[in-house]
């Protein structure tokens, strides 16, 4: 909820409510709304019989999944100007299949805020990103990024909003994949700091 709030603070924006992309996004979502002083709804609907997307091998099945694991509602997002919250942008098929589906419900205006700062490095350390050239965020400008998903503006929450957010916790948190500077060397790999 944190992440969200600062998500306001860093990128504030005028519209009629908040969605978030179900599940990862949900309480961030939350906080977002509760932070501008605007409604929070339900506006995407997601099936709990279908995986990871993201991890799929292949493109069209990626985009295929996207559109079985997620229902938007047009009754209620017709005609409305919305703020989507998700977690993070990987390779972008997700959010742009997403932002997609919410202007076929009739939606308006879509402006994404994120709650991570770009992803532009792989994870060496267990999640599922193998290349440089998968991550949007490595490939494009953050303008070019919302451009190529079709929204009416992009907001990633920054390093140090994110590590606001969660500094409670006291940790010394990886962010290789935000920063290029892993905890630990990985020889022979492509490029980013080793930290």
């Amino acid at each position: 909820m944190e992440m969200g709030r600062r998500l306001v603070r860093e990128h504030p924006i005028d519209v009629d409510f908040v969605i978030g992309v179900p599940d990862s996004a949900t309480a961030a979502a939350i906080g977002y709304a509760e932070e501008a002083h605007l409604p929070f709804f339900e506006g995407l609907i997601k099936s709990r019989y279908i995986g990871r997307t993201f991890i799929e091998p292949e493109q069209k099945l990626r985009e295929l999944g996207v559109r079985l694991k997620f229902n938007a509602l047009p009754q209620l997002l017709r005609g409305k100007r919305i703020v989507v919250v998700d977690d993070s942008i990987v390779r972008g098929n997700t959010t742009r299949e997403i932002v997609h589906m919410l202007r076929e419900a009739g939606v308006s205006e879509v402006h994404l805020r994120i709650t991570s700062p770009p992803l532009r490095y792989p994870c060496f350390l267990g999640v599922d990103i193998a290349t440089y050239e998968e991550l949007i965020a490595h490939r494009l400008t953050i303008a070019e990024i919302r451009r190529h998903l079709g929204a009416d503006s992009l907001g990633y929450l920054s390093l140090e909003g994110l590590m606001a957010s969660i500094e409670p916790a006291n940790c010394d948190f990886c962010t290789g994949c935000l920063t290029g500077k892993y905890p630990l060397p990985f020889h022979g790999r492509e490029g980013g700091e080793k930290g």
